[in-house]
Parts: structure tokens; C-alpha cells; sequence
């Protein structure tokens, strides 16, 4: 996906999940993420706008901490999550497609990186916020097949490639992800390392999560459970235990 559409899909999906946030308020149970409520939701995600637009605004060339989670609530926390939301957008769009700053994972460029990995944050989250809107982890909201395809590239071949990844078995495993409405597959290869991924079927596969993408997608970031698991299971339920991936 272009830069562009990354920054369209933020723009997008902040406001949906803004939308949803209000819907609910922010007292109610998040389903998705059973320790939160929708204060904690809006509160982390705009704390992760204003940080993850910081280093691009300013040029940070090394890690920044965040400045933290407001003590806010109610309006006054939905209106300062909607101008930390709208300041992330219109950076990125302003900003010069070769600034310099710092950034986590692979990418071409950090206006690359960070627009991609705003609207993947703040997509998982509008489900989150939709979720205690309705009341139920399957109240999810349309995500495109193209766009939860580079999600699960940027969480399998990026994120869980990180030594930081808890993704870890003694007995070396081989798990297979199948996204049935795209046409896409991936192998990812378990060991007492770091999960070691890539598409296509480049071994034989233990087990295998299969689905349309945008299951999938929220299904591996523990959202949702795996539409379908089929040969040893023991890798899919590794997945769900250890693949927990903390804010940065």
C-alpha cells in the first residue's frame, strides 16, 4: 500500500473509532481487551498519536519516551483524543516523503513506517472501541481483504521478527496462515527464536489457521479466535498465549 492510503485509512479509522467510543462511553467494558475500559482505549491511542507524530513533526532521530495518558475523561477525553488524531493526520500528509527520524520496524522510508503503522494501530483499536459499543468482540466494522493482508505482513514478517517476540517453542513447529478471500498465504516457522516468516507454502505446516484476511488480521492480533484450525493445534494455541505485542 502507498503512503497515502496508509494516511487515509488513519484518517478513517480514528474517526470511526472515535465514533464508536462516544456510542458506548467511556465507562463501558471493552470486550476485546477485557482490562479496559473505553477511557483506557482513548487515553493509549491518543497518547500513541501525539508520540508517533512527534518524531516526524520534530525529527527525532532516536527513541523519545511518550508524555503519558491524560488524566481526562468524558468529553473532555473524546475531544482531546479527536486533536491528537487530526494533528497525526496532518503531519503525515505535510510531511516530506525522505524526512529523517526515528522508527521500529523495516520499512522504505519512516514517513513509510509510521503511516503504516498509525492506521494498523488505530484499525485494531476502532475494533476495540466497536466492540463496547455493541457489547461483543464480533462486532467489527468492514476492514478491506487488501488492507488486513499488510497488517498480517507487517505483524508476521516485522513485528514477531523482533527478538522481542514471546512467540517461542523448544520443539521446532511450523504454522501455517491462509487468508481464503486473498489468496494469500504465509508460513511461519516457531523455534526457541524468534518466529521466522514468509509467504507462501515454503514448508510443510503443522497446523494451519485459515480465513477471509480481515478474520485473520484481528484474529492474530488477538481480537477474535481463528475462524479455522485444522492438524496439530498446539502452534495456533501458542500464538493466542505468547503473541501479546506491547504499545512501541
Amino acid at each position: 500500500m502507498e503512503i497515502a492510503e496508509h494516511i487515509e485509512t488513519l484518517d478513517r479509522e480514528g474517526r470511526l473509532l472515535v465514533a464508536a467510543a462516544e456510542s458506548a462511553g467511556t465507562g463501558a467494558r471493552v470486550p476485546t481487551c477485557p482490562d479496559w475500559q473505553v477511557r483506557d482505549l482513548l487515553r493509549h491511542t491518543g497518547m500513541v498519536h501525539r508520540w508517533a507524530g512527534a518524531f516526524v513533526a520534530e525529527g527525532h532521530t532516536s527513541y523519545h519516551p511518550a508524555e503519558g495518558e491524560p488524566d481526562l475523561d468524558g468529553a473532555e477525553l473524546l475531544g482531546w483524543f479527536r486533536e491528537g488524531h487530526a494533528r497525526l493526520v496532518d503531519t503525515l500528509a505535510a510531511a516530506p516523503p525522505d524526512v529523517a527520524c526515528w522508527s521500529f520496524l523495516p520499512a522504505p522510508s519512516p514517513l513509510a513506517f509510521w503511516a503504516r503503522r498509525q492506521a494498523h494501530e488505530t484499525t485494531i483499536h476502532r475494533a476495540d472501541a466497536e466492540s463496547a459499543r455493541d457489547g461483543t468482540a464480533d462486532a467489527v466494522g468492514a476492514i478491506a481483504p487488501g488492507f488486513a493482508v499488510d497488517g498480517i505482513d507487517e505483524l508476521l514478517l516485522a513485528f514477531h521478527a523482533r527478538e522481542k517476540s514471546h512467540v517461542r517453542t523448544d520443539r521446532p513447529r511450523v504454522l501455517r496462515v491462509r487468508a481464503t478471500d486473498a489468496g494469500t498465504v504465509w508460513t511461519v516457522r516457531l523455534s526457541s527464536g524468534p518466529p521466522v516468516s514468509e509467504r507462501g507454502e515454503t514448508a510443510d505446516a503443522d497446523c494451519e489457521v485459515a480465513g477471509p484476511a480481515a478474520r485473520l488480521y484481528l484474529s492474530l492480533w488477538n481480537r477474535q479466535p481463528f475462524p479455522s484450525v485444522t492438524g496439530d493445534e498446539s502452534p495456533a494455541a501458542l500464538w493466542r498465549e505468547k503473541s501479546a505485542v506491547t504499545w512501541r
